[in-house]
């Protein structure tokens, strides 16, 4: 298969009907999209990724309305859609019937979000079914920001990229669920706890991860890059390594040494630039020959709990 990249909405449609799969621009990460509603699309896109067949899909809607024909929305729910949406935040709720169980793993819930991007968006508007869109990358690699980087890791697998420029979050979308009178946080991202009890008035509690993943997100194990990645103290692990080729993520403090380059995500030491940069600068290091990647904890609040979220996953596992 062919892989191409551009701005061409017809022929992105086109395929989504032919049950072929596209690679979308979102603000989060980009999506390998396909007709959630179709096992066809959806197994195409398990494959595609060698995603693990227990790991369920986000639904990407392009309207509140649409969530009602997926999903039972409670108050809370349609109080955070309609404040937060489109945007960087996913529900998790009860699926109705019209979702294919291959689409949630088998689970009777399903997570739905609406994608703010006018490309996708507008996508969306000419397909008469919602496009099931994990990241488009390898499964367990690092979230793709770019047309690009979509290419990088899926060329001859899909027939398309559309190409909406570089994503302006640059982490996935934070996944909750209304649980009565709390909110459960099943993964953190660009919406935070603390504006989630804002808007509703309900404490959000975090959930472990679990073995088997009941959202998307949550395996234990991911966004990692192939150069091993150790997260602490920098000075600390300077020392452990010493002698190796080094690599440093660090918020805005530069790290630079002999056989040490540091890349700063955001000298202004903004979090949400942080954010943003931090996927693109894990493909660059991993590219640059280094022999291991050290990132120091980033500070706890807003964003930046996302951020340490997801070095944390992409950490080096001893096998």
């Amino acid at each position: 298969m062919i892989t191409t990249i551009g701005t061409d909405l017809q022929k992105a449609v086109a395929l989504l009907i032919a049950n072929e799969l596209v690679a979308i621009p979102t603000e989060t990460v980009y999506g390998l999209a396909g007709n959630a509603l179709s096992e066809v699309a959806v197994s195409k896109i398990y494959a595609a990724k060698n995603r693990p067949s227990f790991n369920p899909l986000i639904l990407h809607v392009k309207n509140i309305d649409e969530i009602n024909r997926y999903a039972e929305a409670d108050i809370h729910s349609l109080i955070i859609a309609k404040v937060l949406m489109p945007g960087p935040i996913t529900l998790l709720l009860p699926k109705k019937n019209t979702v294919p169980d291959i689409t949630t793993a088998g689970s009777n819930k399903v997570a739905i979000r609406i994608p703010n991007h006018p490309l996708t968006l507008a996508l969306l508007e000419q397909i008469n079914f919602p496009l099931a869109a994990p990241s488009a990358n390898p499964s367990g690699y690092i979230s793709p920001t770019s047309a690009n980087h979509v290419y990088d890791g899926l060329e001859g697998k899909i027939g398309y990229v559309l190409d909406g420029g570089p994503t302006s979050v640059g982490l996935e979308s934070t996944i909750c669920e209304v649980m009565g009178d709390h909110i459960l946080l099943h993964r953190v991202g660009g919406i935070s706890a603390a504006q989630l009890t804002d808007l509703t008035g309900l404490e959000v509690k975090y959930t472990a991860l679990p073995t088997i993943p009941q959202t998307p997100g949550q395996l234990k194990s991911h966004y990692a890059p192939n150069t091993p990645l150790f997260r602490g103290n920098i000075e600390q692990l300077i020392q452990e390594h010493q002698g190796k080729k080094i690599a440093i993520i660090s918020l805005s403090k530069d790290f630079s040494d002999d056989n040490v380059n540091c890349f700063c995500l955001s000298s202004k030491g903004d979090l949400s630039e942080a954010a943003n940069q931090l996927f693109a600068t894990l493909r660059k290091i991993d590219l640059g020959n280094y022999e291991v990647i050290l990132a120091e904890v980033f500070p706890e609040s807003g964003i930046g709990i996302a951020i340490n979220d997801r070095i944390e996953r992409a950490q080096y596992i001893l096998k």
